[in-house]
């Protein structure tokens, strides 16, 4: 559209522009009932974390669990396994009672009925494993 003759479209606008202003903005702002005498900062967005990359090179999981480490196959330990039907084996010291007993399910195929642990007093842990 080609403006009108006579009047600029440009000094129009700044016209209309200028005699707002002169009027002003005469809103009447309400202001916010406080309740309570002491500020709080608003509690703003926080985003979850998406980093682009692993920030550590092994999974999640516990990667220090190689369950059970070791069995003990002293006379003591033979005579629970034929008397109590219980294994004992040297775990991982930060190993708890269900990390041990998923890793015998899942090593041996084998139903754990209880799981007794204790720190030896060269700080490892041995599992009683009743079946």
């Amino acid at each position: 559209m080609a403006p009108k003759a006579g009047t600029k479209p440009t000094t129009q606008k700044a016209l209309n522009a200028k005699k707002k202003v002169a009027k002003g903005n005469k809103l009447v702002h309400k202001k916010k009932i406080r309740t309570s005498v002491h500020f709080r900062r608003p509690k703003t967005l926080k985003t979850p974390r998406a980093p682009k990359y692993p920030l550590s090179l092994h999974p999640p999981e516990a990667n220090w669990i190689h369950l059970p480490s070791s069995s003990i196959l002293s006379p003591l330990a033979m005579k629970k396994i034929e008397d109590h039907n219980t294994l004992v084996f040297m775990v991982d010291v930060r190993a708890n009672k269900y990390q041990i007993k998923n890793a015998v399910k899942k090593l041996y195929n084998i139903d754990v009925q209880k799981i007794n642990t204790l720190i030896t007093p060269l700080l490892e842990k041995k599992a009683y494993i009743r079946l």
